[in-house]
């Protein structure tokens, strides 16, 4: 069922041509939103997703240097404001913890151009837009980021750096801008599909009995988007997982 929450405000969603990204875009349009869709590399299935909702397809990898104003400069030429920002894109190397040797320094920098400093850069880009509508800023963490877990020791440490950087942010620029995170446990997306392992530990010990669905995450976005009086938090969103483990 639709509302209109979101009535004529602007929403950016980074690496949402599927996945969580793809939903909260959805979620969003759905609450009457203009929305801006983002990929680095799928550029038709990111079309195809701004093409559904009426929403706006910019391509740009956030690791790039221009990506910053590509994306906040685009969303203003094409629509006039920004309210929210969901810092969606991310990546990362699956490497067991115990095997340090492979965690190399090169793969280090590599998840945290991406996890952190260009989530940085992006969220520093949208600032003047967002202060003068008063907008929010959602970034997509992890549990790994709060609990010694993880595809990777790099992956959970940016994702711990993530956190920290929404609760700092978040201190500096209020009242008129909002910052709080989302910090997923495993999620059925592509980048799982094989994670056939920990989707069967996760559905025997979490309380809720499953893993994790996009759209789960997506309708808390929207939320920490809406509410007015939260800023600076990180949301575990794991089916009650870290109660028991």
């Amino acid at each position: 069922m639709s509302d209109e929450s979101f009535d004529g405000k602007v929403v950016l969603v980074t690496g949402s041509s599927m996945g969580i990204g793809e939903e909260t875009a959805r979620a969003f349009a759905a609450r009457g939103a203009r929305v801006v869709i983002n990929s680095a590399r799928s550029v038709e299935e990111g079309r195809a997703v701004a093409a559904s909702i009426q929403g706006h397809y910019i391509q740009a990898n956030i690791a790039d240097p221009d990506a910053p104003r590509v994306l906040i400069d685009g969303t203003l030429a094409h629509y006039g404001r920004l309210d929210v920002l969901v810092n969606n894109a991310g990546t990362t190397k699956v490497i067991p913890h115990q095997d340090v040797d492979a965690a190399t320094v090169d793969v280090w920098r590599e998840i945290f151009d991406v996890n952190v400093f260009a989530t940085w850069a992006v969220s520093v880009a949208a600032l003047p837009a967002l202060r003068e509508t008063n907008g929010s800023i959602v970034n997509v963490s992890s549990v790994a980021g709060l609990r010694q877990t993880g595809s990777s020791i790099p992956y959970a440490a940016s994702k711990a750096a993530l956190n920290h950087l929404t609760a700092l942010l978040a201190k500096v620029v209020g009242p008129n801008v909002r910052v709080n995170a989302v910090a997923p446990g495993l999620i059925d997306t592509p980048w799982t599909d094989d994670w056939d392992v920990v989707r069967g530990f996760v559905q025997q010990g979490a309380p809720l009995k499953r893993s994790g669905v996009p759209t789960d995450i997506a309708e808390v976005i929207v939320s920490l988007a809406s509410s007015a009086y939260v800023t600076g938090q990180i949301l575990a969103i794991d089916g009650g997982l870290s109660l028991v483990v």
